[in-house]
C-alpha cells in the first residue's frame, strides 16, 4: 500500500517521513485546522524535498480559483478536496485533484467508484478526528482505487493489507501532537502498512 503522512507542518517531519518511505505528504490548507499550514510555510518546506514525492494539499469550502493558487504558490503536486464540490469547481482547477468521500455509512464508500478517491470517517469537523471506518464495509468491495483515513496507526494498518487498498492516509496516528509527528511512529506505520 501507498503511504501519505498528513498534516506536515516542518521540515524535520517531512524528511522523517521520506526517509522512512512516505509516497506522498499533506498539507492542510484549512485555517481552521491545528495542523493548518500557509502556502508560503509549504513552500518553503516543499522546495527543499528531494523528487518523486507526491506534495498533496487539503482543502476546505473554498473556491477552485483558491484550489489553483494555493498548489501553484506552494508548490504542490495534487490537491486533496475534503468537501462536496460541484462539477463545475472541478472543471475549473488546472490541477491535478483526487475527491475525499466522507462516509456515513456503507453506501457512501460507492461515491466515485471509477476513480481514485480518498474514503474518511464521516465527522462534523473537517478531517476525521482520529475516527476509524467500520472496515467490514470494505468486505467484497474492489478497493483498488480507494486511499483509506481515519483512525490508522502503525498498529492496525497491517490488519489492511488484505483488502488491496490503493494507499492509506494518516496524521493524528502518528503525532506526538497536533502537527507534530513522531519519527519512530512515522516508521513504524510505513513499515507495516508496506
Amino acid at each position: 500500500m501507498r503511504t501519505k503522512i498528513c498534516g506536515i507542518t516542518s521540515l524535520e517531519d517531512a524528511m522523517s517521513a521520506i526517509k522512512a518511505g512516505a509516497d506522498a505528504l499533506g498539507f492542510v490548507f484549512y485555517e481552521k485546522s491545528p495542523r493548518y499550514i500557509s502556502p508560503d510555510k509549504a513552500r518553503a518546506i516543499i522546495k527543499k524535498l528531494p523528487p518523486f514525492v507526491e506534495k498533496v494539499g487539503l482543502f476546505v469550502n473554498v473556491d477552485a480559483q483558491t484550489i489553483n493558487s494555493y498548489i501553484q504558490e506552494s508548490g504542490c503536486t495534487l490537491a486533496q478536496i475534503h468537501f462536496e464540490a460541484s462539477d463545475e469547481l472541478y472543471n475549473q482547477l488546472f490541477v491535478p485533484y483526487i475527491k475525499v468521500v466522507r462516509a456515513k455509512e456503507k453506501e457512501d464508500i460507492s461515491q466515485f467508484a471509477n476513480e481514485y478517491r480518498l474514503i474518511d470517517a464521516y465527522c462534523e469537523a473537517y478531517g476525521g478526528a482520529g475516527k476509524r471506518l467500520n472496515i467490514e464495509w470494505f468486505d467484497d468491495i474492489d478497493c483498488s482505487k480507494i486511499i483509506l483515513a481515519g483512525g490508522l496507526d502503525a498498529i492496525n494498518v497491517s490488519s489492511l493489507k488484505q483488502y488491496g487498498f490503493y494507499g492509506v492516509d494518516v496524521s493524528s496516528g502518528v503525532e506526538i501532537s497536533h502537527g507534530k509527528k513522531d519519527s519512530r511512529k512515522v516508521k513504524e506505520f510505513i513499515n507495516n502498512a508496506k
